[in-house]
């Protein structure tokens, strides 16, 4: 990094000389990579561009139209600053010289007092040289570092973390589509930074662009610094760092360093033909999502909506699917053929799924048919094994969260028997629904304890199955036959089960309010095992 001319200003070797900022604002924010001392009216041809001008002005044109020809020059020339001392020739700076700074945008500087010329020339190139070093050493060691979390394998959302730290700063990881693939805040507010993501990004991309096509850096500290993840000419994203403070090694060297870091990953992933971009941003995200780890709903809402899944004005559906081969990216696929954006997660071996169809559409029997088949078909699975339950209604981001719940609760009961693929709905279980939405009532926790203490006891200590033989016979009520075929039972041995339990519950299992009593407390202990 190198200082500006305003920051060279603030040394102590030009307070000495009593400095007044003749043309200063933007002016100022010019770069200075070295000192030239010269009064030579010839000293535009011996610069190079970047150079601070001390002078005393005893060798400059003396007519007023050489003067300006004088100034333009030094610009031409890429001086970044000129510093005239008064005194020995000039008493006060010509109007030519100011006006000519002034149209031309050069940083123009008087010294009222004497000052030794070799003394700033000292502290000015003491100054570069130092930070220079500490550029240095800081992108080495930022080098060192990020090369390491290369050669490991470094999740994204990691890189991405350690970029933040370093340039202290709210930094995201997006794809191409401009959805947040990984995010970390740099202690702004999450809701502030993530509203309205994709469209923000695209005006700071193209504000980017333009500003590379004409060769020009940031404009200002509030510009967004981009820089592209890309390898092998294949890109697939990009950094975004939000404005922060100044780095030694240089704000968009330590973003580079990171998008290296990055690239190397990506051409891992496309090696093993999968995306493990979106597959671990969305994991990550789901799974924030049901254990309830985000603060207000505002910024939980725009962080769903800045990774890709809508919320506003949507249809929105919760999903589980189950059955061989139906991975998230199987279902996000299979999600885009009806229409509808997705965001997939694997939870055991089940995946779960939120969706977000146009405001008009219904995830009714038709819909959701042909996505369970699109499914089968995308995934490779055999079509008789894809089931997907599909939670209550939903209108904002915690209905959604609810709806997911009890789809997954509702693909823990036991697989249909019908050829498939299925599709089952929480409504048709209005008891597991109701489970699902107490499911952290004390009340209904305790009621599940009493009411099945005793087989619960007697399978810990004898190994038995009591529990998924009652579990059969509240799925196949009245069908005896079957229950003791859900239980890979022979009849006799099934009736000896049942007449077991009756007699350790002290209950007739053929009471139903005692049966409907029981099928609660078996779904709350599901639900609250996850069995």
């Amino acid at each position: 990094m190198l200082p500006t001319v305003g920051e060279l200003l603030q040394l102590p070797a030009f307070a000495d000389g009593m400095p007044e900022v003749l043309v200063g604002e933007q002016a100022l924010e010019a770069p200075v990579r070295w000192v030239h001392v010269s009064d030579s009216a010839g000293v535009a041809r011996m610069l190079e561009g970047g150079e601070l001008l001390l002078s005393t002005g005893s060798g400059w044109p003396e007519e007023p139209v050489g003067l300006s020809a004088f100034i333009a020059g030094l610009v031409e020339a890429g001086l970044s600053g000129l510093v005239l001392e008064l005194g020995s020739h000039y008493h006060y700076v010509p109007a030519v010289v100011v006006q000519a700074a002034a149209t031309h945008g050069l940083a123009l500087v008087a010294l009222h007092r004497e000052v030794k010329f070799v003394t700033l020339t000292q502290a000015v190139h003491s100054r570069i040289i130092s930070e220079q070093t500490s550029a240095l050493r800081a992108l080495d060691e930022l080098h060192e570092l990020f090369t390491a979390l290369s050669l490991r394998g470094s999740p994204a959302d990691y890189i991405v973390r350690q970029l933040g730290h370093a340039l202290r700063s709210t930094v995201v990881l997006e794809n191409l589509a401009h959805e947040v693939v990984a995010l970390e805040l740099g202690g702004e507010n999450e809701e502030d930074v993530l509203t309205r993501w994709e469209p923000r990004s695209r005006l700071a991309h193209r504000a980017t662009e333009q500003r590379s096509a004409l060769g020009q850096a940031a404009r200002s500290p509030e510009d967004w610094l981009i820089v592209p993840v890309e390898a092998r000419g294949i890109r697939w994203g990009s950094l975004v760092a939000l404005p922060g403070p100044p780095h030694p090694a240089g704000r968009a060297n330590v973003l580079e360093q990171g998008a290296i870091a990055l690239a190397f990953g990506r051409l891992g992933d496309a090696a093993r033909e999968t995306d493990e971009w979106t597959r671990l941003g969305q994991q990550r995200l789901v799974d924030e999502l049901l254990e309830g780890r985000f603060g207000a709903r505002g910024a939980a809402a725009a962080r769903v909506e800045a990774a890709g899944l809508p919320i506003e004005g949507r249809t929105l559906v919760g999903l589980a699917v189950t059955g061989a081969g139906a991975a998230g990216p199987a279902v996000v696929a299979a999600a885009r053929e009806q229409g509808a954006a997705a965001l997939a997660a694997a939870h055991g071996e089940t995946t779960i799924a939120m969706l977000s169809l146009p405001g008009a559409t219904r995830f009714d029997e038709p819909v959701a048919t042909r996505f369970a088949r699109d499914l089968a078909r995308l995934s490779g699975a055999e079509a008789e094994r894809v089931v997907v339950h599909v939670g209550g209604p939903a209108r904002d981001l915690p209905t959604l969260l609810t709806a997911v719940q009890e789809a997954l609760e509702l693909s823990r009961s036991r697989p249909p028997r019908q050829r498939g693929p299925l599709v089952k709905r929480v409504d048709d279980r209005p008891l597991a629904r109701l489970v699902t939405a107490l499911r952290d009532d004390h009340r209904l926790q305790e009621h599940s304890e009493r009411m099945l203490a005793p087989l619960i006891e007697y399978d810990l200590q004898r190994g038995g199955d009591l529990l998924q033989v009652l579990g059969a016979a509240l799925a196949h009520p009245g069908n005896r036959t079957a229950a003791a075929s859900a239980s890979h039972l022979s009849r006799s041995v099934f009736y000896q089960r049942i007449a077991l339990i009756s007699d350790l519950l002290g209950a007739d299992l053929d009471d139903g309010e005692t049966l409907t009593a029981l099928h609660l407390a078996l779904l709350a202990r599901e639900a609250g095992t996850g069995r």
